[in-house]
């Protein structure tokens, strides 16, 4: 059936609509909105999906007390599904695909949920993980957000973060470093709702978007959980007691929310950036395979909305298969917020909320994992029927486990689903070898920090990596736009710049929640360090006790490709600068 319109245009209605019985929002004070997005919490990873030993009443509560999408697809793993969320598009169409090899970044001409409401008169906040860029102009000040309490890189442990904790972290308000004496998760929607308090108590509506890092390893629960679970294997049990950290957290929240006045007429929205992880090992609701993977585990989690006000039906499940691309869609037409020109292509869930009339569609799934996206590495979905690597179809209703791959038996699907995917690959390609560059000698965000994340095509974003050497002998390359041309300062180093260690040393001492870490270490007898320009080298000596190695450089403006890296006496590549900071003269 052919999409209809839900909300009334005029914003003076104020009249209950259809059989769904969902209220008009302008019938009322605009809606709050909350979105929460977990890291790492499989479809299995809930009660009431049927985890027979974890434990998630207010994860729960929240899923009854509302809409419960069953059949919701992100992609495997984080920052592509991140993507998805802010922009309502594909990652291989809005460019952050990957988690890593320079793929991080979306593109600036597509606007982001935050950037979309705050237009339409919201205040933004984010409490938490960010993970689409960490410098100008891809930080979430950047992208819309007003307020920001987050961190860099994928999560505290990410080679940006590097020596960072889940026990009194280090953590970014807005630009300034701070410090807590908090659990990460804890601080997170501590710093979330004292925010959204401010605002309502000015009378504005807020969105607060709560991406945390847990239950993401490295397995460190708060303290005070360690009695939970302890009959289960170590790794799971630290695991769920992430988790049930995290729901504490959602009840205390929906707690403020019905003490503030406030929990009938805020918008909810909760799920999970990729398929099961480390429960996945106890329980994993019948799905094949975990994270990182295209089949059923590792793309599909739960999706739920909640808004008591506007008539959101408590308890109804929808099997329809849908995706996080329409979560803006349908949050801007529940706020009545307009999409000034941005396309999407998620569509609006409200006529499926609302009456189930919904024209059907094929959705796919694909991420550029660690290198440039590869076609049929994907999963196409339309109704209970998977193709997978283009040529295995599976059908959900019979075999949820896709174990029997029936192509043979429904070529017509098969090539129907293929033809579709083919049609999409074809749109999107011209733009997979074409680089978000970062940008440098913009007025006034000077200096610029690029990292090994930034690396294209080359995956090393982590300390473990970092710290083994990992990423080739001269690393990888970054891209760079050049906005004001002329000569800038390069310093180039093995370690961060917050850590203070000499290029030989053995690094920064690792912690978990404040105990010491023993870290293997690949030490870096270097000499001099390399910098390449556009493939013209230059170097400068140092010695393993520099800290690092500076040089200058003319750089016209427009595009660039700069290299940097350690070599030793002899002469040898040693491996990448993975930090380098530039600073215009």
């Amino acid at each position: 059936m052919k999409r209809r319109s839900f909300l009334e245009s005029t914003a003076l209605a104020a009249a209950a609509l259809g059989a769904g019985g969902l209220v008009h929002a302008a019938s009322r004070r605009r809606p709050n909105v909350i979105v929460i997005m977990t890291d790492d919490q499989g479809y299995g990873d809930f009660a009431l999906l049927g985890n027979p030993v974890l434990r998630t009443p207010h994860m729960d509560a929240l899923a009854n007390g509302g809409v419960l999408f069953t059949d919701f697809h992100v992609t495997p793993v984080c920052t592509p599904s991140r993507s998805e969320l802010m922009t309502g598009n594909a990652c291989l169409h809005n460019q952050a695909s990957a988690v890593t090899a320079g793929r991080t970044i979306i593109r600036r001409d597509m606007p982001t949920m935050a950037e979309l409401l705050k237009g339409g008169g919201y205040a933004t906040g984010l409490f938490g993980k960010w993970h689409l860029g960490h410098a100008y102009p891809d930080r979430p000040m950047d992208r819309g957000f007003d307020k920001a309490v987050w961190f860099k890189g994928w999560g505290l442990q990410s080679e940006i973060e590097f020596d960072n904790d889940y026990v009194q972290p280090r953590y970014l308000d807005d630009l300034v470093e701070k410090r807590s004496p908090l659990y990460c998760t804890d601080l997170w929607f501590q710093q979330a709702m004292q925010w959204m308090r401010a605002q309502a108590g000015a009378g504005q509506p807020f969105f607060a978007y709560i991406p945390t890092n847990t239950p993401h390893m490295p397995l460190w629960p708060p303290p005070g959980y360690e009695h939970l679970y302890a009959g289960q294997q170590p790794n799971v049990a630290a695991f769920f007691q992430m988790i049930a950290n995290l729901d504490d957290n959602i009840g205390r929240m929906d707690q403020w929310l019905k003490d503030a006045g406030l929990f009938d007429d805020t918008i909810l929205v909760f799920t999970g950036d990729n398929g099961g992880t480390v429960g996945r090992n106890l329980f994993n609701a019948g799905l094949r395979d975990s994270k990182a993977s295209h089949y059923e585990g590792g793309h599909r989690t739960p999706c739920f909305m909640r808004w008591p006000a506007g008539g959101l039906p408590a308890g109804r499940r929808v099997d329809t298969p849908t995706q996080v691309q329409d979560v803006l869609p349908t949050l801007l037409e529940l706020c009545e917020v307009p999409a000034r020109g941005a396309r999407f292509d998620g569509r609006s869930l409200v006529p499926l909320v609302k009456d189930g009339t919904f024209e059907d569609r094929i959705l796919i799934v694909q991420y550029g994992q660690r290198q440039r996206p590869v076609k049929y590495d994907a999963a196409v979905i339309w109704q209970q029927w998977r193709l997978q690597k283009g040529n295995e179809l599976y059908d959900l209703k019979a075999d949820r486990a896709q174990t029997r791959d029936v192509a043979a038996q429904h070529p017509d699907i098969a090539a129907r689903l293929r033809a579709h995917y083919d049609a999409w690959w074809a749109k999107l390609e011209p733009v997979f070898d074409d680089p978000v560059p970062m940008l440098l000698g913009v007025p006034g965000h000077d200096p610029v920090l690029l990292t090994s994340i930034d690396w294209w095509e080359v995956d090393c974003d982590n300390i473990n990596f970092v710290s083994n050497g990992t990423g080739g002998p001269r690393g990888g390359e970054w891209h760079v736009d050049v906005r004001t041309a002329g000569r800038y300062q390069v310093e180039l180093r093995r370690w961060p710049f917050h850590t203070g260690k000499a290029l030989g040393s053995e690094g920064p001492r690792q912690t978990i929640n404040g105990r010491p870490l023993t870290q293997p270490v690949t030490r870096m007898p270097a000499h001099s360090v390399v910098l390449a320009v556009d493939g013209a080298e230059q170097a400068v000596e140092v010695t393993p006790e520099s800290l690092g190695g500076t040089l200058t450089v003319q750089l016209s403006s427009g595009r660039h490709r700069l290299q940097g890296w350690l070599r030793g006496r002899d002469g040898a590549d040693l491996c990448g600068a993975y930090y380098a900071q530039f600073t215009r003269m």
